[in-house]
């Protein structure tokens, strides 16, 4: 078929497209700079241009929508912007293109309060409850996407649970570059119990998704890896992979989550664009537990990961041998 992968120059749209390619899909990708991705046709523009939207899903039979703004801080008229009413001009456009299948690309967020999460499915996206204007207008943008889900027109949200991988600038290289700088601290010493998706696996799903859609339109998945981990197992993981020494100092959580909060808000009120040391969000991403019962979404989508998570470490150090990490 014909596809439309949004976003496709971020990591997990990236490789989303280029699976899609070797899967012999005639591929498009539109986002705001070039893809990278070889063998698609690339349209540049916003999800908040409707010209350039309707030029970029005419003939497209599939969408895979994962433009986004990711962020831990910024305006929340921003986030409403792109992630919301970008999301509705979208599915317009695509709907009056006739386009026929879209896979919405949400997150485990949109379901989350903040407290610890063990061996739960997809619970439904609560924007009410939801931390941050990231995880809130992902979760108002996937009820929007699944309540357009109809007959002639399918929509499936999947849910990757922090997706990293070589070339992964959210994840690796924060850790790595804070890490290098000695100001990474383990919260709680690291105990919390968590699972993520190595970049590979996270695109076969999605891919799969678009595949299985008889099965899966009108629900919302979560995929992971299904290996939960201590966070500091993980983080000193990456930090060997990028040859930097793994944190070794520990904050307690709940003092890490009240500071979150406030330097949350000093560097949203002083308009500083770069991520800060802490928010809230990411305080409770590293002292609690959140891991996911992955039987559902592995029968629907007839899919199991195929990297696992000491391979897709053993990947990243490869990568960095020839790489050097960020050092900040």
């Amino acid at each position: 078929m014909r596809v439309l992968v949004t976003g496709a120059s971020g990591l997990l749209g990236g490789e989303v497209a280029r699976l899609l390619v070797r899967q012999g899909h005639d591929v498009a990708t539109f986002q705001r700079r070039p893809s990278g991705v070889d063998g698609a046709t690339d349209f540049r523009g916003s999800v908040t241009d409707d010209d350039a939207l309707r030029e970029a899903v005419q003939g497209a039979e599939g969408v895979v929508h994962l433009a986004a703004k990711v962020s831990f801080t910024g305006r929340a008229e921003e986030f409403d912007e792109v992630n919301v009413e970008g999301t509705r001009r979208l599915l317009e456009a695509a709907r009056a293109a006739k386009v026929r299948d879209v896979v919405f690309v949400s997150s485990p967020s949109v379901a989350n309060s903040g407290a610890a999460i063990a061996g739960l499915g997809a619970e439904p996206a609560d924007p009410e409850h939801a931390h941050g204007d990231y995880s809130r207008t992902k979760a108002e943008a996937e009820l929007l996407a699944l309540a357009a889900d109809a007959p002639d027109f399918r929509v499936a949200a999947v849910r990757p649970h922090i997706v990293w991988g070589p070339g992964d600038t959210q994840l690796v290289e924060r850790v790595l570059a804070r890490a290098s700088r000695k100001r990474l601290p383990l919260l709680d010493a690291g105990g919390a119990l968590i699972d993520t998706t190595y970049v590979d696996n996270a695109a076969a799903a999605i891919a799969a998704a678009l595949h299985r859609m008889d099965h899966v339109h009108g629900r919302a998945l979560v995929v992971s890896n299904g290996e939960p981990r201590p966070v500091g197992e993980l983080l000193a993981g990456i930090c060997a992979a990028g040859g930097v020494p793994a944190p070794s100092w520990s904050v307690p959580g709940a003092v890490a989550r009240v500071a979150g909060a406030v330097v949350e808000k000093l560097w949203t009120w002083s308009g500083r664009h770069e991520e800060p040391p802490m928010t809230r969000f990411l305080a409770e991403q590293l002292s609690t537990a959140h891991w996911f019962d992955q039987r559902e979404t592995r029968e629907l989508l007839n899919w199991t990961p195929s990297v696992s998570i000491d391979e897709g470490l053993a990947r990243l150090a490869e990568h960095y041998r020839s790489r050097p990490a960020a050092r900040g």
